[in-house]
């Protein structure tokens, strides 16, 4: 009696897993493919947005580093009484050096300050030395800064030295003659940092402000 209630049971637990198999509902082939396609398609239509916000990114990263450098020549002029030069393009393509200005702004040194970017913003020339380390007239310069390198692909479409006094305004070359002192930036003077079609500027007034796009 009792082993026949038991096969009872057996077979009905065997009949209700065959049922809830049976009324189970699957995913087809056909279901998989669809689904793969939907997939796909969105994912082609979001990746061209996903490579402008990258774009995006580098760039304005590339224009906030040139910002900085501004910044820095800024208060460097100030803290050191001394005045300091940006120069764009420099050593070479892609790349600015804040410079110390070497002599006056009515007659900078013909010897250690030329016009010539890729002499006075070599490294090997004019190395890069800790702030502070050296402040001796007889050693000038004594606080330029390290060369900067713009993110890759990034380069500037529109540029201008400035140079930096300690009283806290800005001039700017004109490769007028004669060129010394520089004039004071009038309105403002604008540096554009392009990459891969899209521009972002950063804009100087002659009062040192600076700004930059957002």
């Amino acid at each position: 009696m009792g082993g026949s209630l038991l096969a009872d049971i057996r077979v009905r637990n065997m009949k209700n897993v065959y049922w809830r198999l049976k009324s189970a509902v699957g995913v087809s082939l056909l279901d998989t493919l669809a689904t793969l396609a939907v997939v796909a398609t969105v994912s082609a239509m979001a990746a061209p947005a996903a490579v402008n916000i990258v774009d995006n990114t580098r760039l304005g990263m590339a224009t906030r580093d040139v910002e900085r450098e501004l910044q820095f020549a800024r208060l460097k002029a100030v803290a050191t009484n001394r005045p300091m030069r940006v120069r764009f393009d420099c050593p070479s393509t892609g790349k600015l050096r804040v410079v110390e200005l070497v002599g006056t702004p009515q007659q900078p040194d013909a010897v250690k300050d030329p016009d010539s970017y890729a002499e006075r913003c070599s490294d090997t020339v004019f190395p890069y030395s800790p702030t502070g380390a050296d402040q001796s007239r007889l050693t000038r310069p004594n606080n330029d800064g390290p060369i900067r390198t713009l993110a890759q692909g990034a380069s500037f479409s529109a540029k201008k030295t400035l140079e930096f006094w300690p009283n806290g305004t800005v001039h700017a070359d004109t490769n007028a003659a004669p060129p010394n002192p520089w004039p004071i930036v009038g309105t403002s003077v604008t540096i554009t940092v392009t990459r891969k079609g899209q521009s972002k500027n950063i804009v100087v007034n002659g009062f040192g402000k600076i700004q930059m796009d957002r």
